[in-house]
C-alpha cells in the first residue's frame, strides 16, 4: 500500500481530516466558533497531556493507539480522525515489512508539482481541511458527497451480461411506476396542505370575526394571538424536536443534493412528516410565509422514500425495487419530486418541470424532461379532481380551493410606450429591492444561527416571539386604516363577513369596510388574489399599499430562518404585488393598465430579484394567472429585475447554500481555477491499496480514515512494475471483508468464487443509512493476517485527469458528470502510477486559499471568464 505525500518531506503530515480544524460556511464557522470559545479552557489542562500520549506512542511504533481521540459524528460508516506524524520526517504509519506488507510506505519522489521550482504560487499546507460538516435545515449535521459514477467493476459486468430483456422492461415499467407514484402522492399531500390551512385559518379567522362583530376587540385579538401562537409554538417544537433538517424551505438542502451533497436527514421520512404538518401549523399561523418552497421539499422527500429500494428492516423489498439502490436513479426521482412539489403549490405542471431544469437539478437529458413532465401532469389531473369535488362545499372552510390561481384572463392586456416605461421602472425597483432583500436576509439568518445553536427550547421561543410581533403587526396595523364606503357596483358582497373576500369589515360599520384588513386578515393567498384583482383601482389606499408593503417586507425577512418549513415565494410575491399596485396607482395617468396587472408584474420584478430565476418564475406566474398576453411584459420586467440585482448578490437560494456550507459545485468554474492545475490542489497522504492486499492493512485504514475512496495499485510480485487498477469505494470493501473470503497467500485470483459469492445488488448502495459499519466487522488475529482479493470489486475505469490539466477543466469535468472521485495521475514515467484524488472539497474556495494565502481569487473576475 502506497501513500504519497502532497507536499515537501521536511514539513509534517497532518493526516485526513481535522474537525477541530475544518473551515464550515459563513453561518456554520461562526457557531462552531461560538462553541469551541467555551471549550477551550477545559482543554488547556488536557492538552499537554494528550500530546505526551501521542509523541510516546509515535515512539515505540504503536503510532495508531491514540490517533482516534478527536473524531466527527458518524454516518453510513463514515470516520473522520485526526491522524498526526509526530517524527518529524513526514511517514505515517510506519513499520517494517515487504512491499504490500508496508501499510502506509512514504515515497520521497511522489507528491505531484509541490514545491517544484517554477511554481506560480507558494503552497502552505497539504491537508484539505473544508468542511465536511454543514448547516442542514437548522442544525449542524455531516454531510458526503454522492457518486453519480457507474462502478465498471467484474461484478457489474457479469450482472449486465445476465441481464434479460424481461428484466429490462421490469426496471423501465417501474421506473415509469414510481413517477406516476410520485406525481399522486405530491398531489395528494399538496390538496391535504391547503385543505387543512384553508380549514383552521378560516376557523382562527371566524372566530375573531365574530367576536370583533360584537364589539369584543380585546377579546378578540387574545383569540386571534393565542392561535398564532399556540399553532407557531406546536410547529417549532415539531420541526426543533423530531426534523431540525425541515426548517426553512428546503429547496437549497434539495438544489444541494441534486448536486450531489448528501447529509443526513435531508430527504428522511421524519423530515417529511415534520414538513407537511410543520407547514400546516406555519401557514395557519399567520405567519408571512408560504408552503410552496417547502412543497418542493415535500416532493423530493416523497421521491426519495420511493426510491429506496425498499427496505430489509421492515421487510419491504422485492427484487424489483433493488434497481433503484443507487444514486443515480434516486437522483432522477427526486428531481421529479421536486417538479411536482411546484406543480402542486402553483397548480402550474410546466412551470414545475422548468423549475427542476432552472433551479434544482444539475444534471439534465431527454428522458428525465419526459418523466418530469409526466410526473406534473399527474399532479395536475390530481388536484383538479380534487379542486372540482370540493366544490361541491363538502370541504368545510376551502373555500376557492386555497390554492393561488389568479384568473386575469379578462383583464385586457394592451399597453403602449409609455407602459413599457412604466414596466422598465418596475423591473429597476424589483431589482434593488430584491438585492436589499437577499442582504438582510443573510444578516437575520447569522444573529438567527446564535439562538438556534443553543438549543431546541431557543428555536421554539425565538418562534414563538415572531409569532406574537406578526399578530400585532396584522391585527393593529388595520387600526390605522380608516373605514371606506361599499362601492356601489361591487361584484362581490360588501363587507364580507364570515368568509374570505375583498372587503372586510374589521372595525368598520355596516355599509363599510377596512381595506387594510382585507390585506391582513386573510390567508396569504387570499391576499394575493385581492392584490391582483382587476377592476379595483379605487378599492386599495395608497397608505394602506405602503403600510401593508412596508410591514410584509419585513416580515418576511423576519420569519424566514425561525424553526418551521417556511418558504419564500408568498413572501415574495405578497410584497412585490404590493409595491406593483403602488406603482400602476401612481403611474396611472399615462398607463392604461389595470392595478392587477401591474401587481403580476411587480410580483414577477421581486421574484426575479430575490430569486434569479426568469423562464420558471414566467411561466409560473402565467399558468397561476391564465393571461398569455402578460408573457411579453412578464419576461421584460424578470430580465431587468434581475440583471440589476445580480449586480448586488447572488440569488437568495445561492446565497443561502454557501451560507450554509454545502460545497455547491456552479456549472462554471472560478476565473482562478484557470491559474492553477490539478497536481495543486490534490490533498495528502494518498493511501492506495494492492489488488491483492493484507486484511489486516485495509481494516486499519479504513477504521483511521473517513476516506471513501481508495486507489488500487498492483505492485510486484503481482506485476513487473506498478500500475493503477482503478478505484475501491469504502462501501464494497466492507461488504467484501464482511463476506471473509480471505486467502492465507498473497495470489492473484481469477474472481470466479468472489462473483459466485456475491451479486451486483449485494454492493448496492443501501437506504436510508443503514448499511455496514467497520464497527460491525470483527476479526481474528489470524485473518488479520490473511489476504483478500480486491480486483473482483475494482472499478476499472475511472476517470482520470493528467496532473497539469487546468483545474477549471478538472472541475467542469468533476461537476457535468456527477462525480465523487477524480484521480489525477502523473505526467512524465518512472513515478507512482497515482498523485492524489480530487474529491468536491478540493474544488472549494476555502481550501484552495488555505493551499495559496496569496491568490486573491477576486482579481481576477475582471480579466477572466467565468465560464
Amino acid at each position: 500500500m502506497w501513500a504519497l505525500p502532497a507536499q515537501p518531506p521536511n514539513q509534517t503530515l497532518r493526516g485526513f481530516w481535522d474537525p477541530q480544524a475544518a473551515e464550515w460556511g459563513p453561518v456554520a464557522i461562526e457557531a462552531k466558533q461560538r462553541k469551541s470559545r467555551g471549550e477551550e479552557k477545559k482543554k488547556k489542562k488536557k492538552k499537554k497531556k494528550s500530546s505526551l500520549t501521542k509523541a510516546a506512542a509515535a515512539a515505540s511504533g504503536g503510532g495508531m493507539e491514540g490517533q482516534s481521540q478527536h473524531r466527527a459524528p458518524e454516518r453510513e460508516g463514515s470516520h473522520n480522525y485526526d491522524i498526526e506524524s509526530t517524527d518529524g520526517s513526514g511517514g505515517l504509519w510506519r513499520r517494517n515489512g515487504s512491499s504490500s506488507g508496508a501499510l502506509l510506505r512514504y515515497n520521497d519522489s511522489g507528491g505531484g508539482r509541490s514545491g517544484s521550482a517554477g511554481e506560480p504560487l507558494l503552497r502552505k499546507r497539504t491537508m484539505n481541511t473544508t468542511s465536511q460538516i454543514a448547516i442542514v435545515g437548522a442544525n449542524v449535521c455531516p454531510i458526503e458527497s454522492l457518486d453519480y459514477e457507474v462502478v465498471e467493476n467484474d461484478l457489474f459486468k457479469q450482472d449486465w451480461r445476465s441481464r434479460k430483456k424481461k428484466q429490462i422492461f421490469q426496471y423501465i415499467v417501474l421506473k415509469w411506476t414510481l413517477v406516476l407514484l410520485i406525481g399522486l402522492l405530491t398531489g395528494l399531500v399538496g390538496f391535504f396542505n391547503n385543505l387543512a390551512v384553508e380549514n383552521i385559518a378560516g376557523f382562527k379567522l371566524l372566530l375573531t370575526g365574530n367576536l370583533m362583530l360584537k364589539e369584543r376587540y380585546l377579546t378578540a385579538f387574545f383569540a386571534y394571538g393565542g392561535c398564532n401562537l399556540v399553532l407557531a409554538a406546536a410547529a417549532a417544537a415539531i420541526c426543533a424536536y423530531i426534523a431540525p433538517a425541515a426548517a426553512g424551505s428546503g429547496i437549497p438542502e434539495v438544489k444541494a443534493y441534486l448536486n450531489g451533497v448528501d447529509a443526513y436527514s435531508i430527504l428522511a421520512p421524519s423530515t417529511l412528516f415534520v414538513k407537511i404538518f410543520g407547514s400546516i401549523l406555519g401557514v395557519s399561523a399567520g405567519f408571512v410565509l408560504g408552503k410552496e418552497g417547502p412543497m418542493v421539499h415535500t416532493g423530493a422527500c416523497i421521491a426519495n422514500l420511493l426510491g429506496q429500494g425498499g427496505s430489509r428492516k421492515y421487510r419491504l423489498t422485492c427484487n424489483w425495487l433493488r434497481y433503484f439502490k443507487n444514486d443515480r436513479d434516486r437522483r432522477d426521482l427526486i428531481t421529479c419530486g421536486s417538479a411536482a412539489g411546484v406543480a402542486a403549490a402553483f397548480r402550474a405542471p410546466v412551470g414545475g418541470v422548468l423549475f427542476a431544469l432552472e433551479e434544482a437539478a444539475s444534471w439534465w437529458r431527454s428522458a428525465l424532461l419526459w418523466r418530469a413532465f409526466f410526473t406534473t401532469a399527474v399532479v395536475a389531473v390530481v388536484l383538479r379532481s380534487l379542486i372540482e369535488f370540493c366544490r361541491s362545499g363538502k370541504c368545510g372552510l376551502f373555500g376557492q380551493g386555497g390554492l393561488i390561481m389568479f384568473d386575469l384572463s379578462s383583464t385586457v392586456a394592451t399597453y403602449s410606450t409609455p407602459d413599457l416605461i412604466a414596466i422598465i421602472i418596475l423591473g429597476i425597483i424589483g431589482g434593488i429591492f430584491g438585492g436589499l432583500f437577499n442582504f438582510l436576509l443573510d444578516k437575520v439568518l447569522r444573529v438567527y444561527s446564535i439562538i438556534n445553536e443553543r438549543g431546541a427550547p431557543f428555536k421554539i421561543l425565538l418562534t414563538i416571539t415572531i409569532s406574537i410581533i406578526t399578530s400585532m403587526c396584522s391585527y393593529g396595523l388595520p387600526w390605522l386604516a380608516a373605514c371606506t364606503p361599499c362601492p356601489v357596483d361591487a361584484v362581490e358582497q360588501c363587507p364580507t363577513i364570515g368568509r374570505s373576500g375583498n372587503f372586510k369589515n374589521f372595525q368598520c360599520p355596516p355599509g363599510h369596510y377596512n381595506d387594510l384588513a382585507s390585506l391582513f386578515f386573510n390567508t396569504n393567498d387570499d391576499a394575493i388574489r385581492n392584490l391582483f384583482s382587476n377592476g379595483t383601482e379605487s378599492e386599495f389606499h395608497m397608505s394602506t399599499l405602503f403600510i401593508f408593503f412596508t410591514a410584509v417586507y419585513c416580515l418576511g425577512i423576519l420569519t424566514y430562518g425561525v424553526a418551521v418549513p417556511s418558504g419564500l415565494f408568498i413572501p415574495v410575491i405578497l410584497a412585490g404585488a404590493t409595491y406593483g399596485r403602488i406603482v400602476g396607482t401612481l403611474l396611472g395617468s399615462i398607463s392604461d393598465l389595470d392595478p392587477g396587472l401591474f401587481a403580476l408584474l411587480g410580483a414577477a420584478s421581486f421574484l426575479g430579484g430575490t430569486m434569479r430565476m426568469t423562464v420558471s418564475v414566467c411561466v409560473i406566474l402565467l399558468e397561476l394567472t391564465n393571461d398569455l398576453a402578460m408573457l411579453p411584459l412578464v419576461m421584460l420586467v424578470l430580465l431587468i429585475s434581475k440583471t440589476i440585482a445580480d449586480n448586488f448578490n447572488k440569488g437568495v437560494y445561492d446565497q443561502i447554500v454557501v451560507m450554509k456550507g454545502l460545497p455547491y459545485m456552479e456549472a462554471h468554474a472560478e476565473p482562478y481555477m484557470r491559474h492553477l492545475v490539478a497536481g495543486d490542489v490534490v490533498s495528502g497522504p494518498l493511501i492506495t491499496f494492492s489488488g491483492v492486499e493484507k486484511v489486516g492493512n485495509i481494516v486499519h485504514a479504513l477504521r483511521f480514515t473517513g476516506h471513501n475512496g481508495f486507489p488500487v495499485v498492483d505492485e510486484p510480485p503481482l506485476t513487473e512494475a506498478p500500475e493503477l487498477v482503478g478505484l475501491v469505494t469504502r462501501s464494497h470493501l466492507l461488504v467484501l471483508l464482511n463476506g471473509k473470503m480471505f486467502m492465507k497467500d498473497q495470489l492473484k485470483t481469477s474472481g470466479s468464487f468472489v462473483l459466485q459469492r456475491f451479486g451486483a445488488f449485494d454492493f448496492a448502495k443501501p437506504g436510508s443509512g443503514k448499511g455496514l459499519k467497520i464497527q460491525d466487522l470483527d476479526f481474528t488475529d489470524e485473518e488479520m493476517e490473511m489476504y483478500v482479493d480486491l480486483h473482483p470489486v475494482t472499478n476499472t475505469s475511472p476517470y482520470t485527469v493528467v496532473e497539469t490539466m487546468s483545474l477549471a477543466k478538472a472541475a467542469i469535468l468533476f461537476r457535468a458528470l456527477g462525480l465523487r472521485h477524480l484521480l489525477v495521475v502523473p505526467k512524465t514515467p518512472d513515478r507512482p502510477p497515482i498523485v492524489g484524488i480530487l474529491t468536491r472539497h478540493d474544488f472549494v474556495e476555502e481550501h484552495i486559499h488555505g493551499l495559496f494565502p496569496n491568490l486573491n481569487p477576486h482579481k481576477f473576475h475582471s480579466t477572466s471568464m467565468g465560464g
